[in-house]
């Protein structure tokens, strides 16, 4: 992929200052201090939350996520909304209203790379990040955990293709969108875009068949970062 030093530099720079600034603000739930709660987790987003690509919806990154919640909380479940081909428009017009209704404790987003292959303009993909944070975070006590996208632009379907320097681009754009509402709303930011940079090329085993999907290695490495996310933030148990 062709980036600038200077564009990635800054914005790499956007998303530091975010996470450093979210770390410092986000201190566990008080109901997630209860072993014993019935803590509620909740998906939202597309194909990759979906699990197209593991081999069993076990070892999909959000029910593998749930096996790591309730090895603290044996009374958590899981309630995974993401579906294939969705973007964060029909996050909110889908997904979004279920989730509230479900009074979630734990709150997942993966939503996006639909948005750069159906060229929606990176303003629209901001103001619906907009009014899905700002509802979880106005109608729900959840913590929310929001990943910024792995750079497409390394994956086979594109790195090779005519179109991976605006699928770069486009990422990035989107993952500073990411950072900025991530920051503004207040939630638990977790970086899949440098790990997937440096990770995928070298590691051909974390994509599916389709040179694009997670495989369940990739689910793996997607639980684990987005654990290290999460971890922090929950009660001593």
């Amino acid at each position: 992929i062709v980036m600038t030093a200077h564009g990635l530099l800054v914005a790499l720079a956007v998303v530091l200052v975010a996470a450093c600034s979210l770390e410092r603000r986000s201190p566990a739930l008080p109901l997630l201090d209860d072993c014993r709660a019935p803590v509620h987790y909740v998906a939202l987003g597309d194909s990759t939350v979906e699990g197209i690509g593991a081999s069993h919806p076990d070892l999909n990154y959000v029910s593998r996520l749930h096996g790591r919640l309730r090895a603290l909380y044996p009374n958590a479940h899981v309630t995974n909304l993401g579906v294939g081909g969705a973007t964060s428009a029909d996050v909110i017009a889908r997904q979004l209203d279920r989730a509230i209704k479900l009074r979630p404790d734990v709150v997942t987003l993966s939503i996006g790379p639909n948005d750069i292959t159906r060229g929606m303009p990176v303003a629209r993909y901001e103001q619906n990040l907009d009014g899905i944070l700002g509802r979880l975070r106005r109608e729900t006590v959840a913590l929310i955990v929001v990943n910024l996208l792995p750079d497409l632009a390394v994956t086979p379907r594109f790195a090779n293709g005519p179109h991976v320097d605006v699928v770069g681009r486009q990422t990035l754009k989107f993952n500073e969108a990411l950072a900025r509402k991530g920051l503004e709303h207040d939630v638990a930011l977790v970086d899949l875009y440098l790990p997937s940079r440096e990770e995928v090329p070298r590691q051909p085993m974390l994509l599916w068949r389709d040179g694009y999907h997670p495989s369940d290695a990739g689910y793996a490495r997607w639980a684990e970062l987005m654990w290290e996310g999460i971890e922090p933030r929950l009660g001593a148990c």
